[in-house]
């Protein structure tokens, strides 16, 4: 029999060896091999499995849309007639083969894509390269089929608090670009500039070559490559209407808006580009893991400071977020609940900030370094986020994002990098939106944030 000195170090063995294997970045099928086809920049890795993923990426977001709507309007055409299809046979098909078709938007860029089974991606391909360059931008069909959907989406968002308080702190840090609004307000008179000939206008530039790449997982970059060839021949080679924007610069500010169906509150700060851009950093996340919220371990508050500072408001959401884009980053606290949880909440968010640039313990900095490094591994290795941040890599500078770059920046990251960018949010402007009832919710001077 073995004694238990014998089980407690053939244990130790066991996870210091499956520590050693979870430790590595990552795998060879998880590197980008990029290409270019007929004048469009495209990125495949091929991941083991039946099925592939392919998506346009375009830096078509709210950011760089030349009126209000265009983007949102832009997403919620695709996959309608074409010149080759109509709106009712690309559905038919899609079931048939047995496939997901998408399309979302976020601040910087338009995603149309699709998931299917990898054998189907020469359909694929053809059917995105349709949908950017022979999608026919009918009347009646904006009328009928997309602003009643954009009409009932903005209700939906006036009744969030939550996200209506962080496109306020984006439109506080931002001013214009990365802090135009995701969803427009019903005040937003989007009857005035979309139409289907504006919206014709925009697509001529969203799908120009310049302006997108196209991104695969799970297929063959050969295969990829052949009929990026075919197909795309045929898109625009330069845009209708350049869509720039200029270098994003951070504000600071405060702005309140009174709302009867619930509370939240959210501080900004300046933060991280993504990982492809010229101002990344991963101290960033880093500092994001600390001050955390959230819990990943069940049954546990977990180590992050800021759980352990609302333990008397268990029922208020409370989240810290690394928001990164091609040229600049916003770190968030975001704090959702009741008005009265919020205001004896939020002047501890502050001291747990002001506690992190005084100086942590280091096992408490561990966790958070172990933790943001996790982060960024699961957030490249997941389709949908590796797909965008590829995309617009390529698009914005011509590199593919990298997970094994990424983790080995986080191992770079030290103690007083996550001090300094602490002490950096506490002593600038503070982004500071407040959603809910004014009256109890507090103003940022009270809890010791400069606007």
């Amino acid at each position: 029999m073995l004694s238990r000195s014998a089980i407690g170090r053939a244990a130790r063995q066991s996870w210091q060896q499956q520590r050693r294997g979870l430790a590595a970045p990552a795998s060879g099928s998880f590197q980008y091999q990029t290409g270019e086809a007929q004048g469009v920049k495209f990125a495949s890795r091929d991941i083991p499995g039946p099925v592939g993923t392919l998506a346009i990426v375009s830096q078509a977001g709210t950011r760089f849309q030349t009126a209000p709507g265009l983007t949102e309007g832009l997403e919620r055409y695709a996959f309608k007639n074409t010149e080759r299809r109509t709106t009712l046979r690309i559905q038919r098909e899609s079931e048939l083969l047995g496939s997901t078709l998408q399309s979302y938007h976020t601040r910087e860029n338009l995603v149309v894509g699709a998931k299917f089974p990898r054998d189907d991606l020469p359909y694929f391909v053809e059917l995105l390269a349709e949908v950017a360059t022979m999608t026919k931008y009918r009347r009646h069909v904006m009328n009928e089929e997309v602003l009643p959907v954009m009409q009932m989406d903005h209700k939906k968002y006036l009744g969030n608090t939550l996200e209506m308080a962080i496109n306020s702190a984006f439109g506080i840090a931002f001013h214009r670009g990365l802090g135009t609004p995701l969803k427009l307000s019903s005040s937003t008179p989007i009857s005035k500039y979309l139409t289907d000939d504006a919206l014709a206008e925009y697509a001529a530039s969203a799908y120009a070559k310049p302006s997108f790449a196209i991104v695969g997982n799970g297929v063959e970059h050969g295969e990829l490559s052949k009929w990026v060839n075919e197909f795309f021949a045929e898109a625009p080679s330069q845009p209708l209407q350049p869509l720039k924007s200029e270098q994003t610069k951070y504000f600071g500010g405060e702005e309140r808006i009174a709302h009867a169906g619930g509370n939240s509150l959210v501080l900004a700060f300046p933060g991280s580009s993504v990982p492809t851009g010229s101002f990344y950093k991963p101290e960033v996340s880093v500092l994001a893991a600390l001050l955390g919220g959230q819990t990943t371990i069940k049954w546990s508050p977990g180590f992050s400071l800021l759980s352990k500072a609302t333990q008397e408001a268990p029922n208020m959401h409370i989240a810290t977020k690394s928001n990164i884009f091609s040229d600049a980053g916003l770190l968030t606290i975001e704090m959702h609940g009741t008005a009265s949880d919020i205001r004896s909440t939020a002047p501890k968010v502050v001291e747990a900030l002001k506690s992190v640039a005084q100086g942590v313990s280091k096992e408490d900095f561990q966790k958070a370094k172990a933790l943001a490094k996790f982060k960024e591994l699961e957030y490249g290795q997941e389709t949908q986020a590796a797909l965008e941040l590829t995309g617009s890599g390529l698009v914005h500078g011509n590199k593919a994002y990298q997970i094994d770059e990424v983790a080995k920046s986080m191992d770079g990251v030290t103690e007083e990098k996550v001090k300094q960018i602490a002490k950096e949010a506490l002593e600038g402007r503070a982004s500071v939106s407040a959603v809910g009832d004014l009256y109890v919710l507090p103003y940022a001077a009270e809890i010791g944030l400069n606007v």
